[in-house]
């Protein structure tokens, strides 16, 4: 198929942790015509949420609301019917309770403020018992092991489990929840306004969260999610069996949505996917690549051809899932719960008496206030890592784990917590910062080393998201722990941008998906080569932080079904 030659654009929308974002794509050159923003406002103030127990819980209104801004500004650039397609991704596993017409609970009055009624976003983590139970009676139910396909260990992170804590917890949603949609299939069945029995679904979202698999029939048995939790009888039937790659098309825009968004009726709305599989494709991933795309947490997904990998089960990732990136190709997945996260944790411990102190001043006025904590907001990681680079080595011995929201891969441990040790009264804040830098980075170079140990060469790292562009101490270091060069995608928009590109193939414009790419791939911006210098360093920290983690894993309470063992406390040794 030849690339469109008369005007073609298509649009992707992207749902992030804290906003969403759209982009208006031209199909035949990948050109951004326009872009635009729009944050979460429940979500800001952290309504339905408790960060203190973990949860965290996102109202269908921000969806909505956020998705008619975006998309609105942006198809304004161009006239309606040049724009012939739309794909949307999202963060994932995010799913949440439905009726039987579709309509997200959240929606209807008597469960508007009901934060279980909300979508369960990624990093939500009130259900680690649920997860360690789905990883027990896999094992021991005496039928198939669900988990095998999703690296042998469920998350807490995942479809199944949060949906099995919900309906534990409220018996009102329970009854209510007709069945369950993740994120990216919720905002597509709204957008086509097709009927939810014959909805397609994500194959991406399905296969690496909620246990789908061709071998088995599609979802787990109806047995065995009955035995994981009897409220759960009946919902398998009420979900679905097939699911679709990201690449089809799943409808076309309804005439109120069309309307809505300044659109036509004619406009190809593709299956949803996740952000990270959609960044990933504009990130331009070929097989045996790994695209990190680095934010709040890490997606790091690899493509290898289905012939070399087959049904080899790769251990402790976030699942394999045939055609969940490229059609055609396998997908892996594996990622770190907190990776900006956990700077971003750093920076709101350093800001606590601008937030608490600042308010009581009688030298400051409230406007002089104000400025100044916006102006310290806006600056601190960037001072802080200037002088957590400038930090000698020899000096700090400052050690940190990147546990502070569990670990995602490898080996999914939600229960897991972060650590700091060799703390002096000599630490300085960019030192502790520099720790967690590198901490980080370290938790990356586990998931690079855990996919070749299994067998999947990594022959190179991209690098895409907000802390892949704007921090280069970051990267740098990222390169030096990895021992790698990392390439960075020039799209300020990555997840967006593969969207579009999957828009674009459901809108008949390019042939397939490795076409798209071609002809709508940005390229690269520049490359981190490792310092030789600091390598050989690094290594010997590395070790170290290995050490440390499983001190503090053993030290740790398990989940329910994972007891803490009295373990021999391994040697930590300090430079």
């Amino acid at each position: 198929m030849d690339q469109p030659t008369t005007p073609a654009y298509v649009i992707g929308v992207d749902y992030g942790t804290d906003s969403v974002r759209a982009v208006l794509i031209d199909a035949r050159t990948g050109a951004e015509k326009a872009q635009a923003v729009h944050p979460y406002t429940r979500w800001k103030t952290l309504q339905y949420c408790n960060p203190a127990k973990n949860q965290f819980r996102q109202h269908p209104l921000d969806y909505i609301e956020g998705l008619e801004g975006v998309v609105r500004r942006v198809a304004q650039a161009v006239p309606a019917d040049q724009i012939k397609g739309l794909a949307v991704d999202t963060t994932g596993s995010t799913p949440g309770p439905v009726n039987a017409e579709g309509v997200a609970l959240g929606l209807l009055p008597e469960f508007a403020e009901n934060p279980n009624a909300q979508f369960v976003l990624w990093k939500d983590h009130t259900a680690l018992a649920e997860a360690a139970e789905i990883n027990h009676k896999a094992r021991t139910w005496g039928g198939e092991d669900y988990t095998k396909f999703e690296g042998g260990i469920y998350s807490s992170e995942w479809f199944w489990a949060k949906i099995a804590h919900v309906v534990r917890e409220d018996d009102a949603v329970a009854q209510a929840a007709h069945s369950w949609m993740e994120h990216c299939d919720w905002i597509t069945l709204l957008l086509t306004g097709g009927e939810l029995a014959s909805f397609k679904r994500s194959r991406c979202a399905a296969g690496h969260k909620a246990m789908w698999h061709e071998s088995w029939g599609g979802l787990p048995s109806e047995e065995f999610l009955v035995h994981l939790e009897p409220k759960l009888a009946g919902l398998r039937n009420r979900l679905f069996t097939e699911t679709y790659t990201a690449d089809e098309v799943a409808g076309h825009l309804s005439a109120e949505w069309a309307q809505r968004l300044g659109l036509s009726t004619d406009t190809v709305v593709a299956v949803g996917s996740f952000d990270a599989h959609a960044g990933a494709v504009a990130g331009e991933i070929e097989a045996y690549s790994m695209v990190k795309v680095m934010g709040t947490s890490t997606c790091d997904i690899v493509v290898a051809p289905f012939a070399e990998v087959g049904d080899h089960l790769v251990a402790g990732i976030c699942g394999q899932v045939d055609g969940s990136v490229i059609p055609g190709m396998l997908g892996l997945e594996a990622g770190q719960s907190a990776f900006g996260d956990l700077l971003a944790w750093f920076r709101q411990m350093l800001e606590w008496p601008l937030q608490q102190v600042l308010p009581h001043s009688k030298v400051l006025t409230p406007e002089l206030q104000a400025a100044l904590r916006e102006e310290m907001s806006n600056t601190l990681l960037v001072k802080l890592s200037e002088a957590a680079a400038a930090v000698n080595p020899e000096e700090s011995h400052v050690l940190a784990l990147d546990w502070v929201n569990g670990r995602r891969t490898p080996d999914a441990n939600q229960a897991l917590k972060g650590a700091l040790m060799n703390l002096t009264m000599g630490t300085s804040a960019p030192q502790v910062f520099r720790a967690l830098v590198e901490a980080i980075c370290y938790g990356s170079k586990q998931i690079v080393e855990r996919f070749e140990e299994e067998g999947i060469a990594i022959k190179q790292v991209i690098g895409i998201g907000g802390v892949a562009k704007k921090s280069q101490f970051v990267m740098q270091t990222l390169a030096d722990v990895l021992d790698r060069p990392i390439r960075i995608a020039v799209s300020e928009q990555a997840p967006a941008l593969g969207a579009a590109m999957y828009a674009a193939v459901a809108a008949g414009l390019h042939a397939d998906v490795l076409s798209a790419q071609k002809a709508m791939g940005n390229g690269f911006a520049e490359t981190y080569t490792p310092n030789p210098a600091r390598v050989a360093d690094y290594a010997a920290r590395y070790a170290q932080y290995q050490a440390f983690g499983k001190y503090v894993e053993a030290a740790t309470v398990g989940q329910p079904d994972e007891p803490v063992m009295e373990t021999e406390t391994p040697a930590i040794t300090t430079a």
